[in-house]
């Protein structure tokens, strides 16, 4: 066979002997012409990793725990606080007194660690939604009838400090003084202000009260506004109540058109009134003006008469008679040019004529 001839007797892979392609037996051994051993390459690894770590194999692996441990602690002490944050670092639990700002920062962990808090407005609803199950915002009002008030407040935390160690939970604390409070309030007024008519003052009483009450906890905390969302009775009540209120509005719209009535009313009457002054006014005028013409006259027919009394006399004679025998019927007949007048004569017919073409 021409593989016996050329390796003299062995195998088609040159050797013989049970010897392999490679002339080192049946495995082969990392020559040139083959495939790496895995053996190979694990010890040519150590000895490169001998040749970067200083100290050896065994000195590197302590290097690099402590390259780990310095990367962990270097995460776990640089912190950064946002724009709406402040932060408050502690060193072994007690506060320091710097605020930190906006920005990064760095501290010693673990022996000092930090605690951020939002300081931008934040809001805290409290009182459950009209309709729902919950009893959560049932109150008490001044006039004995129970109200659902759902109500928010809106605050800000002024002072970090005061905030995180001065009370304990400072939003549950919030929450139950602001709850308590808008009962306090509700408590000392009649139900129809908190339904409609005075929400505003009891938002004002209830922000006031909070507010003095989170100083003397000293929280850190500012309440900007109390909101009353809505008002409304138990719903096992809400028909009996919007029954009342709508006699109320009945009653309401009543008054309003009784005091459109009288006012359509007086309008008139005072109208009336100032119209009969207005002529009360001018026939007095009137009657004055023409008594102070008659008196006037009266004054200067005196003074005519004064200066001439006997002519003032015959002329004041003249002048009755006229007015007297003017509008009588009588008919005066002479006795000297009278005579021989027939007694049948019809005088009043003569008269008659007479009388009424003068009147025309």
């Amino acid at each position: 066979m021409p593989w016996s001839n050329q390796n003299g007797g062995g195998g088609p892979w040159g050797g013989g002997g049970n010897q392999g392609p490679w002339g080192q037996g049946n495995k082969p051994r990392g020559g040139r012409g083959g495939p790496p051993d895995l053996e190979e390459i694990i010890r040519r690894g150590q000895d490169q990793l001998k040749n970067v770590v200083p100290g050896g194999f065994n000195g590197g692996v302590f290097v690099i725990v402590g390259l780990l441990i310095v990367g962990f602690l270097l995460l776990n002490s640089i912190y950064t606080v946002q724009p709406d944050e402040r932060g408050v670092e502690m060193r072994f639990g007690k506060p320091k007194e710097e605020i930190s700002m906006p920005g990064l920062h760095y501290h010693f962990w673990p022996l000092e660690t930090v605690e951020i808090v939002k300081v931008t407005e934040q809001q805290l609803n409290i009182g459950s939604r009209v309709g729902s199950q919950s009893s959560a915002g049932l109150m008490l009002s001044g006039d004995q009838n129970i109200v659902n008030v759902q109500f928010s407040v809106l605050f800000s935390v002024t002072d970090p400090k005061s905030y995180l160690f001065n009370v304990e939970n400072p939003a549950d604390t919030l929450q139950q003084v602001s709850e308590s409070a808008m009962r306090e309030v509700v408590g000392r007024r009649p139900a129809q202000d908190i339904f409609r008519d005075n929400r505003q003052a009891i938002a004002a009483d209830v922000k006031n009260t909070i507010q003095a009450t989170m100083d003397t906890y000293g929280a850190g905390i500012s309440v900007n506004t109390v909101a009353i969302e809505d008002a409304a009775p138990p719903r096992e009540v809400a028909d009996a109540f919007d029954e009342v209120q709508r006699a109320e509005q009945d009653e309401d719209r009543f008054l309003e058109e009784a005091n459109q009535y009288a006012n359509q009313i007086l309008g008139k009457a005072r109208g009336q009134g100032a119209q009969i002054r207005e002529e009360a006014a001018a026939y007095k005028d009137r009657v004055v003006k023409e008594a102070q013409g008659e008196a006037q006259r009266f004054i200067s027919v005196y003074d005519a008469y004064s200066k001439a009394p006997e002519v003032t006399r015959r002329r004041l004679y003249l002048e009755t008679m006229q007015d007297v025998l003017g509008k009588s019927k009588k008919v005066i007949l002479d006795e000297k040019n009278g005579q021989g007048v027939l007694p049948y004569l019809p005088l009043n017919e003569i008269v008659r004529p007479s009388l009424s073409g003068g009147t025309q």
